[in-house]
């Protein structure tokens, strides 16, 4: 590749970002400093491998990756089970005596815990019997062997198990990204040219705040005007679009928001809801320019400057109340915008705060499907509709432009803020270079130890102290005045920082000791007297036990509905049975397509044995319960309500039955010396450092951060769009200005008195970097020398095996084609639906994912991955068990069309005579 060449990519790259929604790689890039390990020159030929070699370099990442990812999955659910820490090696004790790290089971998460868990800052001091095994060991085994119940018993994924699928695919991108191969041949699937589709996150903002063009889950809502109906009697007019409907307006005053919010706990009840914004009656005084001419359509500028007085109660008088009206010459404004080439008029829009803050609360909550089509939101948005008169147009109108214009200066903030921190790209490139490159952040950490001040850092540090107000400025900015819900969260936070006593908390820091006080507590809540229960226990038991009985309730309920004591006793031993038991009977019920209830009541495991009267009712009910769950049929459904109850109630056992395994698990000795344990090794070091810090004269600074930041967002929220956005964003980056020296104080301070605690912490976080960047000590995977030992001894059928590596291959290229193709309409389509283009945030493309040793094409593949099994938000239980089961299904009808076209994973058979070997090979390169 030439200079000239290089040159030109490396120019890209400041143009580029990584995001957490679209990553986007840049095919051949020679000028990072750290170049994906073993990367092959896309001119490599595909079709035949290198001298020397029996797998080209494509063959050898995806035999690695699919090797690499059977092995995590195994390793992740194995940790289920009871004898897992007995399989790990040290420090876990073992029945066999201590295990080697070449013979460990799950080499993998042995690595990470050896290497980045065991060793994390605070982890390090602890004891290896008394910690590690005595009390950590034990109570993980404890747990496993409760036995709660997973997604497959509930019909619904569990946290546990989504946190699971998270933890697999983190560990997994880890290791494929980290071992490199032997050969110095490998190379992933790349596109030729791939189309940079990017929208930053302050972009979708844009979106939500537009007036119309936001359709959400069929509604297109926009809260569009205010209107009064009598005294003191307040309307906001809400224009609500359906797909294929015309527009139409309702009036609703905000005591109806209330009520909407009352009815969705009601119809919705367990839905977490987001507060009503508390109500607001200030008003926004605005000043529009006037295009100059004479006709009210073509400026909604043109307002009346004659007398305010009432006009007498015809029909458009009550408008008038909302509408205070004057005229000025605004000599300053034109002085200060460039687009002041007319006259300005001043208007008073009544509650414009409250009706943008109604309408992201309304755009919030159509966010969720299951709100979106209740029956309480179709109620309150097609309810009653009104017609507006001319003077409520015009209002609207007023708004409307309103509403466009702040997104307009949005935008204009964002790209001058994005221009500012633009002319410190040179001092931001070096800066990425310095951090990347090895012990970056450990000689960052050392320049602010040693510095007292930002004007004794290096010129680079100084840039980036630079460019950090400027990112601080713009997340402030964004958060307080530019979103529909920021007048609210501003005056939320206004209200909290009144009630803080800043001189009081000061005292009390300075002068109480911590770390007495929290060990005195903890005494409080974990002792035992004479043996008995703990505080602690008592207070969760309580919780946990009221839970208990609240399935009771349900059950007691449930078993009147059934009348047959006999299938509910069947039900409750099945949850009760061992999991060896459970297994085979969901085993049969999967094996022979039948639903788990009739698998249960039906096995003679669960005495006592159904009569063929109770056999025949079940199974009858069973049918209904399928047709009337396919079918809306209320005759169907009254006889599937049998089968719908003995559903509910299995549910209802196994949630019971999990809530007492957990009250077991907080009963048991052993959790509350691990609790002490823990807390004695993060909470003290960090209360050594707080206390030697002299953190308490931090609290005055915070305060004082505060009042000062509300003084220049109260400025900025009276300032109307006539305002140099220039002066707009130069206020925020001088408040930053002004509060950045306490701040770099305070981490100075903090970073002279933490005892190696920061130092070790920034050496933990390189050594994850420098496994990523260069792999394990212990060599590299050699998968030629693998892939040919496993023919010679006859593992495998060498043409069998290159065919399924060939399919995968093939896999995985139309899959990042599919998942680029589904980014690119989706992204298409937010473009369309908006007519404003959003503006990138400042500062966003200063790292990339290949900094820190991570191949970009395997973050894209785990986002990939990510988005097909992306799941809906779990449903709460539904009143009616038939609707819930229509809904899951509805639910995996609409996972199979959003998936539909999406290439299928092929078969894999022959690959699997691989596994013991690449597991040894696996063992010794992660032994060190």
């Amino acid at each position: 590749m030439s200079s000239t060449k290089r040159k030109t990519l490396d120019g890209t790259i400041h143009e580029l970002k990584v995001g957490t929604n679209h990553v986007t790689q840049l095919q051949n890039d020679q000028s990072l400093p750290f170049r994906p390990k073993n990367e092959a020159s896309p001119s490599s030929k595909d079709s035949e491998p290198p001298p020397g070699q029996t797998l080209t370099g494509k063959q050898e990442h995806y035999l690695k990756r699919e090797l690499l990812s059977g092995q995590v999955v195994y390793e992740i659910s194995e940790l289920a089970s009871t004898t897992a820490l007995q399989r790990f090696g040290a420090p876990f004790r073992s029945e066999f005596g201590e295990i080697a790290p070449v013979d460990s089971d799950l080499p993998i998460l042995r690595y990470i815990f050896v290497h980045h868990v065991r060793n994390f800052p605070f982890l390090d001091q602890a004891r290896e019997k008394e910690f590690w095994q005595d009390k950590l060991q034990v109570f993980l085994e404890s747990f496993a062997g409760k036995h709660i119940s997973s997604s497959e018993d509930r019909l619904e994924e569990t946290k546990r198990r989504k946190l699971a699928m998270k933890a697999q695919k983190l560990v997994e991108l880890m290791m494929v990204s980290g071992i490199p191969t032997a050969s110095g041949y490998e190379e992933r699937i790349r596109f030729s040219e791939l189309e940079v589709v990017d929208r930053g996150a302050n972009e979708q903002g844009l979106l939500v705040n537009a007036p119309e063009g936001n359709s959400i889950n069929g509604w297109d809502v926009n809260v569009a005007g205010v209107r009064t109906t009598s005294v003191k009697r307040t309307e906001f007019l809400i224009r609500v679009k359906q797909e294929d409907q015309p527009d139409i307006y309702v009036g609703r005053r905000y005591g109806e928001f209330s009520k909407l919010h009352k009815r969705l706990r009601t119809e919705l009840p367990g839905k977490v809801l987001a507060p009503l914004p508390r109500k607001n009656k200030s008003h926004t005084t605005s000043t529009f320019l006037s295009a100059g001419g004479d006709d009210d359509a073509s400026s909604v500028s043109s307002v009346s400057t004659q007398n305010t007085q009432a006009t007498g109660p015809d029909e458009g008088s009550s408008f008038r109340h909302l509408m205070g009206r004057g005229h000025s010459r605004s000599a300053s404004a034109q002085s200060r915008s460039p687009r002041a080439s007319g006259d300005f008029s001043k208007v008073v829009l009544y509650r414009e705060d409250q009706r943008v803050s109604l309408r992201a609360f309304l755009r919030t909550f159509l966010q969720n499907p299951q709100i979106a089509e209740s029956k309480a939101m179709q109620e309150f948005l097609t309810g009653h509709p009104v017609k507006l008169n001319e003077e409520e147009m015009n209002d609207i109108e007023k708004r409307k432009t309103m509403d466009e214009n702040r997104i307009e200066e949005q935008k204009r903030f964002y790209e001058i803020a994005r221009e500012r921190a633009r002319e410190l790209d040179i001092y931001m490139e070096r800066f990425r270079r310095d951090i990347v490159e090895r012990n970056g952040l450990t000689r960052l950490f050392k320049e602010i130890k040693d510095k007292e001040r930002i004007a004794d850092l290096s010129v680079e540090y100084q840039k980036f102290a630079e460019w950090l107000r400027i990112e601080v400025a713009a997340t402030i900015y964004h958060v307080f005045l530019a979103e529909d819900n920021s007048p609210e969260l501003l005056a939320q936070a206004k209200r909290i920082h009144s009630m803080i006593p800043y001189a009081a908390l000061k005292q009390v820091i300075r002068f109480a000791n911590p770390a007495a006080v929290m060990s005195g507590v903890l005494d409080l809540f974990l002792a035992q007297p004479f043996g008995t229960r703990s505080l602690a226990q008592r207070i969760f038991g309580l919780a946990l036990n009221d839970g208990i009985k609240s399935f009771q309730k349900s059950i007691d309920s449930l078993m009147l509905e059934i009348n047959d004591p006999i299938l509910c006793e069947k039900l409750k031993r099945f949850c009760n049975a061992d999991e060896d038991t459970k297994n085979e009977i969901r085993s049969e019920a999967v094996s022979e397509d039948i639903d788990l209830i009739v698998a249960i009541l039906r096995s003679e495991k669960f005495a006592p044995d159904l009569t063929p009267q109770q056999i025949g009712t079940v199974f009858n009910a069973f049918v209904a319960w399928n047709n009337a769950v396919e079918n809306i049929d209320e005759e169907m459904k009254q006889g599937a309500q049998l089968f719908a109850y003995l559903k509910q109630l299995l549910k209802m056992y196994t949630r019971q039955r999990d809530k007492a395994q957990m009250l077991s698990v907080i009963e048991e000795p052993v959790t509350l010396h691990l609790f002490r344990d823990l807390f004695t090794i993060f909470y003290e070091p960090l209360v050594r450092v707080y206390k030697s810090a002299n953190v308490y004269n931090s609290v005055t600074d915070f305060a004082s951060f505060a009042d000062d930041m509300f003084s220049v967002l109260t400025t900025a929220q009276r300032q109307d769009v006539s305002a140099d956005p220039n002066q707009t964003v130069q206020s925020f980056i001088d408040l930053c200005a002004r509060h950045q020296d306490k701040f770099y104080k305070f981490v100075h301070e903090v970073h002279i008195h933490d005892n190696g605690l920061f130092t070790q912490l920034m050496g933990w976080l390189e050594g994850i970097l420098e496994f990523l960047r260069h792999g394990p000590k212990g060599g590299k995977l050699d998968m030629n020398a693998l892939f040919q030992g496993a023919v010679d001894v006859g593992n495998i059928n060498k043409q069998s095996a290159i065919a399924e590596i060939n399919a995968l291959i093939k896999w995985q290229g139309e899959r990042k084609k599919w998942h680029q193709d589904k980014t690119r309409q989706k992204m298409a389509a937010d473009s369309t639906s908006s007519p404003n283009g959003g503006p990138t945030p400042p500062g966003s493309a200063t790292f990339r994912t290949s900094d820190f040793g991570l191949n970009e094409a395997d973050v894209a593949d785990l986002q990939d991955d990510e988005d097909s099994d992306e799941d809906e938000e779990d449903e709460q239980d539904d009143a009616d068990p038939i609707a819930g089961e229509r809904k899951r299904r509805a639910k995996q009808a609409d996972r199979l069309r959003r998936t539909a076209g999406e290439p299928l994973k092929p078969d894999v058979s022959e690959l699997v005579g691989m596994r013991e070997g690449f597991l040894a090979m696996l063992r010794m390169v992660l032994a060190d």
